[in-house]
């Protein structure tokens, strides 16, 4: 079988937080599980929040020239993507947003030009969502959030396939205090 590409987004702006631990943690799993793995820092690239100019309902292009024309390929390239976000808000990080919403490129191609997107004989992708919040008493915290990362990986034809969601990780590296937490990632990920 061949492997599948897992492409993973960091979305947090802070540095080997929490989220990227996780993350790098389930990438390792992809990885020992022999998959092709490839983790992108948002914090190390330009991306523009967009503009709403309509552009890209037009001529499916985007006209702001930033790291974002590069994300359009790969997202349509993954065959599984991992999303990574700290809780900001009962939402995703200001980076992670601004990531998804230059995704409208592609929704306009999708639902306003009627193209595919991905071929109907490409098989299933599947996505998943690693989310961490400082929050240890707000049950609802994650929802937002969730319901953000299903409607892009709706638009890129991506099955939700699993989430980790840990609360009360306020600091860099409570997670690591977790006892199952990176043990975790890291199955999950091994187990695509």
């Amino acid at each position: 079988m061949k492997p599948a590409y897992v492409l993973g987004i960091a979305g947090s702006p802070r540095r080997n937080g929490n989220t990227e631990l996780l993350i790098r943690e389930f990438m390792r799993g992809a990885e020992a599980g022999g998959h092709k793995t490839e983790l992108i820092i948002l914090t190390k690239l330009k991306i523009s929040p967009c503009t709403s100019c309509g552009s890209c309902q037009k001529s499916g292009k985007c006209i702001i020239d930033d790291d974002m024309q590069l994300m359009h390929k790969k997202l349509l390239e993954a065959d599984c993507i991992v999303v990574a976000s700290p809780i900001y808000f009962c939402g995703v990080s200001a980076q992670l947003k601004s990531f998804i919403d230059r995704c409208q490129t592609l929704w306009s191609r999708k639902y306003v030009l009627h193209e595919a997107l991905i071929s109907p004989d490409r098989g299933k992708r599947s996505g998943y969502f690693i989310s961490t919040a400082g929050s240890k008493d707000y049950n609802e915290v994650f929802e937002g959030a969730i319901y953000g990362v299903k409607a892009i990986f709706s638009t890129l034809n991506i099955e939700y396939s699993g989430e980790l969601l840990f609360k009360d990780m306020e600091y860099k590296g409570d997670i690591l205090k977790h006892p199952d937490a990176m043990r975790m990632a890291f199955e999950m990920g091994s187990s695509l």
